[in-house]
């Protein structure tokens, strides 16, 4: 068996043993096309969970961290909003949860698959979204691709308030750069 039969193996049991432990199950008719609602942004609504969804939140979460590095990487925004909220989950961050979980059931068939060229050339793309969270603060995106598929990503909230759009874009790059560097390093 090849790294990356292992590697596929491992992936595919990582969301099938998320899917199965998960409380809700969805059969073949359900119908998810992104992974977070037009509302994954908007502050936590509704009561607090009680003590035993809490903890299913908490792992589903953990889970969708390992799974969005190594097999689901187009999730990764989704955990990173999720995962700002395991402290204090309310019932609407198990709604944003639930779509989450759906999405992935509803992809379960796909597979990461990465192409190139030439692995001396590395595309980033950098983006942010301005005044997106509830704190006005900003959102950075980054996506490295050799070619074909996205072999890493990386979405997090900026740590500062900036004055004006293009002023969170340079913090963005900011915030991607040493990951840019430190690949090239790598691949060098």
């Amino acid at each position: 068996m090849g790294y990356n039969q292992f590697r596929s193996d491992l992936e595919a049991k990582g969301r099938k043993d998320m899917l199965e432990d998960f409380p809700i199950k969805f059969n073949k008719d359900s119908k998810q096309e992104t992974s977070a609602g037009n509302n994954l942004l908007e502050a936590g609504k509704g009561k607090l969970l009680s003590a035993e969804y809490d903890q299913i939140f908490h792992t589903t979460v953990a889970r969708g961290l390992y799974v969005s590095k190594r097999a689901c990487l187009d999730i990764h925004p989704t955990i990173t909003i999720l995962a700002s909220r395991v402290r204090e989950p309310t019932e609407s961050d198990w709604k944003k949860c639930v779509c989450m979980v759906r999405y992935l059931f509803c992809t379960s068939l796909y597979h990461l698959t990465l192409s190139t060229e030439s692995l001396r050339v590395m595309n980033w793309m950098i983006d942010a979204s301005f005044a997106v969270h509830p704190d006005f603060k900003r959102h950075t995106g980054g996506t490295l691709s050799f070619g074909g598929g996205a072999a890493q990503v990386m979405s997090k909230k900026q740590k500062l308030n900036s004055r004006s759009s293009t002023e969170a874009e340079l913090t963005a790059v900011d915030n991607v750069v040493t990951m840019i560097l430190w690949t090239k390093l790598f691949m060098e």
